[in-house]
């Protein structure tokens, strides 16, 4: 994630493939041009807006292992693994408290099993591959234990924590990725001192409206603000900390 807008994650190289037959370019007038438009790559979630009503996203389908932990509510968590099927990815939710996801896994995927639950523990391998993507998204409470199913290639790992626990610092310092939702006073003190965050950002972290995170890449930072779209508001309801 970059502080300048939309980030996603692809081969340095531009592709190659068979040639195919030659025909004249195409041309139009320089004023036709604002009706165009091209689509976005389906390895980034959309995430919200900064404070410049720039889009942010976030690129869960990677190469590599990715982790994500996010310190917040279970109505932001929904949203983006709701967005994350919404891309073409499988997502798995790892979840003590299935009843809370159940409407959202059955209502994806328009009947599809895009969004599946299963026990804490009990996530079975996925089989993740470049062409299959897979989000793991362990809501498993304030001591999560370590999972079967870890960060691989193209298989991201998002972690749900509520409030800052025992586990919160060695979560913090092993994702490449970090969200921040509003948390006292006590918590912010030593995620600032984990996440090396300026004082200003330290003292916003208590006062933080619903739907508002502070997203943290190393030394990166942006403050986001997800606001639910129609069909995500009728079924999740509005943005909230609190469950």
């Amino acid at each position: 994630m970059t502080g300048r807008g939309a980030t996603t994650t692809g081969p340095r190289g531009g592709l190659r493939g068979l040639i195919g037959p030659r025909h004249r370019g195409h041309s139009i007038p320089a004023d036709h041009l604002g009706a165009l438009s091209l689509p976005v790559g389906d390895d980034g979630v959309v995430i919200g807006e900064d404070a410049e009503g720039r889009t942010q996203m976030v690129g869960f389908h990677r190469s590599v292992p990715y982790e994500v932990l996010l310190i917040g509510g279970l109505w932001t968590a929904q949203v983006l693994a709701l967005r994350a099927a919404g891309t073409g990815a499988r997502v798995s939710v790892e979840t003590g408290r299935a009843h809370a996801w159940t409407t959202l896994a059955q209502a994806a995927g328009a009947g599809l099993e895009c969004i599946t639950l299963h026990d804490v523990g009990r996530v079975p391998p996925t089989g993740a591959s470049v062409g299959s993507p897979v989000v793991v998204v362990r809501d498993c409470g304030m001591r999560p234990p370590r999972g079967r199913v870890v960060s691989a290639p193209w298989q991201s790992v998002l972690t749900l924590l509520p409030y800052l626990s025992p586990v919160a610092p060695r979560l913090m310092r092993s994702s490449t990725l970090v969200g921040v939702q509003r948390v006292s006073p006590q918590e912010a003190q030593q995620i600032g001192r984990i996440l090396g965050l300026t004082r200003q950002e330290v003292d916003a972290l208590p006062t933080l409206a619903d739907g508002v995170t502070l997203w943290c890449a190393g030394r990166e930072r942006q403050w986001v603000m997800t606001s639910a779209t129609d069909a995500e508001s009728g079924l999740l309801g509005m943005p909230r900390r609190m469950d």
